[in-house]
C-alpha cells in the first residue's frame, strides 16, 4: 500500500517515487491502450495517472456504460500488464478540457440544483455515480494485487469553491467503498486555491508547469510529499487561436529540476488522444472559447501515438536518472495516404428533420437538457400569428452559434465565440434585425453546441437557447426539434439537397489500418464520421487543418463510409485523406 512518511512515498514500507503520465483512456481507442502504456513505461516512467468521465459512462440517469472506450477497468489492467502503477481521478468533475467537465448535462435539467457543493440532490447524484463506479475498483487497488496507488477527492476544487462539507462528503463516500488507498487532493499553485481546495484525510498534491520550486514552498509547512499532480508539458487549443506549442528545453529543465527536489510528478499529458464526437469542453474568462478535437497538447506522444522531441528528451532524462541504459522504443505508427474521396451525395439536414431529430412541442423554447439532450443542434421554429412591423429579434441565453431563417432563407447568424481582435467582437451577440413580417411567417432558429465549459464560474452552460423576443415580445407556441446526430446514416440520402446545413456521403478502399488524416480544404464547419464512428469537429477557423482517423476504424476488403455534415457553405464535395497532421 502507497503511503507517506514525511516528505516520502513509502510503498509497502519501502520508499518509492511515482514518475507518472497521463493517458485518458476515453481519448484513445481501446485497441492502442497498450501502445500507448508501453510507449510511457519505456520512456523511464512507472505510473499511468487517468480522470474519469462521468457524463460518458452515465449519459442518462441511471443508465451507465463501461464498456468499449470506457472500459476503465480493462484500461487498468492493460496497465497493470506492461507493468505501470495507477492513479485515478474520479472527480465527479474532473475539468480535463472535456464537455461541463465531465458532468453529465442531465443535471443541468434542474435550475435549482447547486453543483460542486453540498446541495443533497447534486451529493446524491455523485453517490450513485460511484457506488456504480468505485466497486469496480476496489478489487484493482495495489493493497488487494492490482495497480492502482492512489485516488484523487474532487478535481482543483480550491479554483472553484471552498465547501468543506461537499469535501468531506466525498472523502466519507470514497472510503465507504471499500476504498483504502491513498487519498489526494490536486490544486493550483496558490495559498487561496490550495487551501479551499484541501481537506483532512486527503494528501495535497499542486498543479503548475513551471517553478516547481516556488510551487513547492507552499507545501512546506505541511511535511508531505512533494508532488505535482499536473506538470503541464504543453496546452490545449481553442478555435481561432494558434496551436500551442513547448520547446524541448524549458520541458526538461522543469522536469530536471523537480527530480532534484526530489519531488513526485506528474505529466500532463504524456500522451493527449482525441476529442472524438462531442467531447471538447470550452472556456469562458472574458468571452466563449470553444476547444478543438485535438488533444494533442504538445504532448511527448502526439495525438496518434508518435514519438516527438519531446518524447526522446524524457527518455533519456528519466533513464539517465534511474542509471540505466534506456529500453528499445515499441515501432512507431506508420501513416498512409489514401488521396482524394469524392462525395457523391448530398441530402439537406432540413430535408430530414423527422429521420434525425425528435420532434417537441412547447409554449416556450427551452434549452437542449430540458429535452434531455446531451450533444449536437437544435432547432426552434415558430409562426407569428399575426403582422409584425419586425425590429430586434434576441435570442436570450443563446449557446452557441445560431442560424436564423424567415421562411425557410437564411436571414442572418450569431456566433458567440468570435476570434480575438476581430471586428464580430463588437457586434451583438445574442440578436440579428428582422424587417416587417406578415401573419404566417416562419421563423426558425438553428443553435448548433460548440462544447460547454469546462472551467470556472461559467459551468452552469445549458445549450440551445431559453426564450426567443421581437422587439418586446416574447414569441410562443414553438416546434422544437431536437438533432443529437447520433446516426446520420439515419438521413436518407435521396432527398435532393436544399439550402445548408448539408450532408455529403462517399465511399474509399483502404488496404491497410495505418493511420490518416481527413483534411477539408473546401468545407467550413461541421462534423466527420467514418463508419459511424464521429472523429469531432472541423472548422476553418483553425488552427486544427485535419481530423485524426485512426487506422482501426478502417475496414479492409469493403468500401469505407465517410459522412460530412457541413453547417454553412462547401465549394467543392471532396476531401482528402492523407498521411499528414496539421495542427498549426
Amino acid at each position: 500500500m502507497l503511503t507517506t512518511q514525511g516528505r516520502k512515498f513509502m510503498l509497502d514500507g519501502k520508499p518509492f517515487h511515482i514518475y507518472s503520465g497521463t493517458i485518458h483512456y476515453f481519448r484513445v481507442l481501446p485497441a492502442y491502450w497498450e501502445d500507448r502504456l508501453l510507449k510511457l513505461k519505456a520512456a523511464g516512467f512507472n505510473t499511468v495517472e487517468t480522470y474519469v468521465c462521468w457524463n460518458l459512462h452515465e449519459p442518462e440517469k441511471g443508465k451507465f456504460d463501461f464498456s468499449g472506450m470506457l472500459d476503465l477497468v480493462a484500461f487498468l489492467k492493460t496497465a497493470q500488464k506492461v507493468g505501470l502503477y495507477a492513479l485515478v481521478r474520479p472527480g465527479p468533475y474532473i475539468c480535463a478540457e472535456w464537455d461541463f467537465g465531465g458532468l453529465p448535462a442531465w443535471l443541468l435539467r434542474d435550475r435549482n440544483m447547486g453543483l460542486r457543493c453540498s446541495d443533497p440532490v447534486y451529493m446524491a447524484h455523485v453517490a450513485d455515480f460511484f457506488r456504480e463506479l468505485l466497486p469496480r475498483l476496489a478489487p484493482l487497488q495495489q493493497s488487494r494485487g492490482g495497480n492502482i496507488l492512489a485516488i484523487q477527492v474532487e478535481n482543483e476544487y480550491g479554483s472553484y469553491g471552498n465547501d468543506k462539507t461537499y469535501l468531506a462528503f466525498l472523502r466519507d463516500l470514497i472510503r465507504s467503498m471499500d476504498i483504502d488507498s491513498l487519498l489526494f487532493t490536486s490544486d493550483g499553485p496558490c495559498t487561496d486555491m490550495l487551501s479551499g481546495g484541501r481537506i483532512e484525510g486527503a494528501l495535497p498534491t499542486l498543479n503548475f508547469g513551471s517553478a516547481p520550486e516556488r510551487a513547492f514552498s507552499l507545501l512546506e509547512k505541511a511535511e508531505v510529499p512533494y508532488m505535482c499532480t499536473e506538470f503541464w508539458c504543453g496546452w490545449f487549443d481553442h478555435w481561432g487561436e494558434k496551436h500551442h506549442t513547448r520547446d524541448v528545453e524549458s520541458l526538461t529543465k522543469e522536469v530536471q529540476a523537480m527530480l532534484d527536489l526530489d519531488a513526485n510528478f506528474n505529466v500532463f499529458v504524456f500522451h493527449g488522444g482525441t476529442n472524438f464526437g462531442f467531447t471538447a469542453g470550452a472556456n469562458q474568462i472574458t468571452r466563449y472559447n470553444p476547444t478543438v478535437t485535438s488533444y494533442d497538447y504538445c504532448a511527448p506522444l502526439n495525438e496518434y501515438g508518435d514519438y516527438t522531441p519531446r518524447y526522446y528528451a524524457l527518455r533519456d532524462l528519466m533513464w539517465k536518472h534511474h542509471g540505466m541504459t534506456p529500453p528499445p522504443l515499441p515501432p512507431a505508427p506508420r501513416c498512409q495516404n489514401l488521396g482524394t474521396v469524392v462525395l457523391r451525395e448530398e441530402t439537406g439536414l432540413f430535408e430530414n428533420l423527422t429521420a434525425l431529430g425528435t420532434v417537441h412541442h412547447s409554449p416556450l423554447p427551452q434549452n437542449m437538457e430540458a429535452y434531455g439532450q446531451n450533444f449536437g443542434l437544435i432547432y426552434y421554429e415558430t409562426v407569428l400569428p399575426g403582422d409584425s412591423d419586425g425590429g430586434w429579434l434576441t435570442l436570450r441565453d443563446l449557446r452557441d452559434k445560431a442560424w436564423i431563417y424567415l421562411n425557410d432563407e437564411l436571414v442572418g447568424s450569431l456566433d458567440i465565440s468570435c476570434p480575438r481582435g476581430k471586428l464580430e467582437q463588437l457586434k451583438p451577440k445574442n440578436r440579428v434585425w428582422l424587417p416587417k413580417c406578415a401573419a404566417g411567417t416562419r421563423i426558425g432558429v438553428l443553435v448548433e453546441a460548440m462544447g460547454r465549459v469546462n472551467y470556472g464560474p461559467e459551468l452552469y452552460d445549458r445549450k440551445g437557447l431559453s426564450a426567443i423576443s421581437m422587439g418586446n415580445q416574447i414569441l410562443m407556441d414553438f416546434t422544437v426539434t431536437t438533432i443529437p446526430l447520433e446516426d446520420p446514416e439515419s438521413a436518407d440520402f435521396t432527398i435532393p439537397a436544399g439550402r445548408y446545413p448539408k450532408l455529403y456521403r462517399g465511399e474509399f478502399r483502404a488496404d491497410s489500418q495505418d493511420e490518416c488524416f481527413v483534411k477539408l480544404d473546401h468545407f467550413t464547419k461541421g462534423i466527420v464520421w467514418v463508419n459511424g464512428f464521429n472523429l469531432g469537429r472541423f472548422w476553418n477557423r483553425g488552427p486544427q487543418k485535419t481530423l485524426y482517423l485512426p487506422g482501426v476504424l478502417l475496414e479492409l476488403g469493403k468500401m469505407n463510409k465517410i459522412i460530412v455534415l457541413e453547417l454553412v457553405n462547401c465549394d467543392k464535395a471532396e476531401l482528402e485523406l492523407t498521411d499528414t497532421h496539421e495542427l498549426g
